[in-house]
């Protein structure tokens, strides 16, 4: 753990159990910048504990990232309950997830992230008030895939020539609340979808309300299509998966989505271009930030427009520079925050 943390520069690993409600529950903080942790709670079942340290702890410092390169004055942190087969009250589970924050007076403000809800930042904010993503402040998943969506729009414009999407053969894997969201936009755009999930309630919802076609998990990164949408779990680019991969380009709400930095080069080298995840993500994250601050909604508007601008800026200088675009963004993100 301590090899990992002094790798992505994380400054600190907070743990918590809390027996009378079963939960067990990690928060991260990146070190990078000096200033409030935030980024969202996980609670999802891991193979072992080990794994559910490793995540948060990479999450925080792509967090940090994010928020840099989107100008928001937050540095990166992410949580992790672990999720284990029953739980007898989920409300006294996240109230006492409230307290573990509240307990770092400040340091870190949690949000919604796969597996929670504002239900249960409502629980959490019963507990402190360092938290956002509640009922009252709403969902972050509608601005995450608007963001995406426009994330792709520049994508499809460095990579075919046009943003236009109609026609255009999309597959998405993961149809959560980003994914579908991402899907509805994509459909109103005139594009074709192909999709798969764990859940096949949502997939027969997108076959009979986007006219998508499903596709088995494990055949999609081997479908041919244009754009590849990674919007379920991080870590599905794997060295071996982008051999498998017949699209002209990669673009999805994933964080983490790359197994390590030369994955990216190998997309490079068969020339997919790469939407970098924290990039192309942050839309949840603005949302957040900027409706935990106060601030109108067209400043949160203005400052999604500003994704799709952001890549085409990744791309011009990957090109430029004959560079992957992780590696332009990586760089970038590095020099706003370690200076």
């Amino acid at each position: 753990m301590l090899a990992l943390m002094q790798r992505t520069r994380v400054e600190k690993v907070h743990l918590m159990v809390d027996p009378p409600t079963g939960l067990r529950a990690i928060i991260a903080i990146h070190g990078g910048r000096a200033l409030p942790a935030l980024g969202g709670c996980r609670y999802l079942a891991y193979p072992d504990d080990d794994s559910a340290v490793a995540d948060a702890i990479r999450l925080s410092e792509v967090m940090t990232f994010k928020a840099a390169l989107a100008g928001l004055p937050f540095s990166g942190g992410k949580a992790v309950i672990l999720r284990g087969p029953h739980v007898e009250d989920r409300a006294r589970l996240f109230e006492a997830f409230g307290r573990f924050v509240d307990s770092l007076q400040g340091g870190y403000i949690t949000a919604v992230d796969s597996g929670t809800s504002t239900t249960d930042m409502d629980c959490v904010a019963q507990a402190t008030r360092y938290v956002t993503s509640t009922t009252a402040a709403g969902d972050p998943s509608a601005h995450t895939a608007l963001g995406v969506f426009a994330g792709i729009r520049s994508t499809a414009m460095a990579r075919l020539g046009s943003d236009n999407l109609e026609g255009l053969r999309v597959a998405i894997q993961g149809l959560g609340h980003v994914g579908y969201g991402l899907a509805e936009h994509l459909h109103a755009a005139g594009a074709e979808l192909l999709v798969c999930d764990t859940d096949p309630g949502r997939v027969q919802l997108a076959v009979e309300q986007l006219t998508a076609r499903p596709v088995a998990a494990d055949a999609l990164p081997t479908t041919p299509c244009d754009i590849f949408a990674p919007c379920a779990q991080g870590g599905v680019l794997s060295a071996k998966t982008v051999a498998q991969l017949r699209c002209a380009a990669v673009a999805g709400s994933a964080n983490a989505q790359l197994a390590s930095l030369e994955v990216a080069d190998q997309l490079e080298a068969r020339g997919i271009l790469y939407a970098p995840d924290y990039v192309i993500n942050a839309g949840g994250l603005i949302q957040v930030a900027l409706q935990y601050g106060h601030a109108e909604p067209v400043a949160i508007t203005q400052q999604l427009s500003q994704i799709g601008q952001r890549l085409t800026g990744i791309f011009a200088q990957a090109q430029a520079t004959h560079r992957s675009p992780a590696r332009v963004a990586q760089a970038m993100a590095e020099r706003l925050v370690y200076g």
